[in-house]
């Protein structure tokens, strides 16, 4: 996850970077919550998940403890993150790796899934890639399928803002983020042809987005 509002740099390809980033992630305040609220908006039967920025795999292994058979396909492209992937899933042959920058169209699958899911990683993208990106997941899925975005969005106002960051003792912002507020977010989601579309589940700049793909 990153906290400041930039326009182009994304360090997440350097390795220090993302293992930095995975030192301080179980120190995410209320970070379990938002996971519980993703697992609990999930298809009661899910067969194939897309994790778009899967980083180590955690919350895919969180969705596996629910739902052990299915087939996954774990996307990123930070080459620490990836190594971490493998070593994680190591011998697995339900879970595909997949090297891929976000910033380029999803790559072709064999199959639509019945959920895309992702954690804290859609919001390095510049908006208009984000948007383009629902709708690409918004054609990967299959009918009923649902999409779960636990994201880092945009506070309200600059004071938010500053009082989530001395929450969790930023001093230095990862110059990464591009933060977008929930509600724009929403409307694109029910633009593209999403049902159900809610957040779900907020703490802070801390969100869980999602959306269901009309049966």
């Amino acid at each position: 996850m990153s906290y400041v509002h930039a326009h182009s740099t994304n360090l997440w390809h350097l390795p220090e970077h993302a293992l930095t980033y995975l030192a301080q992630a179980d120190a995410i305040p209320h970070r379990r919550e938002g996971e519980a609220a993703l697992l609990e908006h999930l298809p009661n039967r899910v067969n194939r998940v897309l994790d778009l920025g899967s980083g180590d795999g955690r919350l895919l292994a969180l969705v596996r403890l629910v739902q052990p058979d299915l087939q996954a396909v774990a996307l990123d492209f930070s080459d620490a993150m990836i190594e971490r992937l493998h070593a994680r899933f190591a011998g697995d042959p339900r879970v595909a790796v997949v090297h891929h920058d976000l910033d380029a169209p999803l790559p072709c699958f064999n199959g639509a899934f019945d959920a895309v899911i992702s954690s804290f990683a859609i919001h390095h993208l510049a908006h208009a890639r984000k948007r383009a990106l629902y709708a690409e997941v918004f054609d990967h899925l299959a009918p009923g399928g649902a999409f779960c975005n636990l994201e880092h969005v945009a506070s309200a106002t600059p004071a938010l803002h500053a009082q989530f960051l001395e929450r969790l003792g930023i001093v230095d912002e990862d110059p990464s983020n591009k933060l977008l507020d929930v509600q724009t977010q929403l409307s694109w989601l029910r633009e593209i042809g999403f049902d159900h579309v809610d957040c779900h589940w907020k703490w802070r700049e801390l969100a869980l987005l999602a959306g269901v793909k009309p049966s």
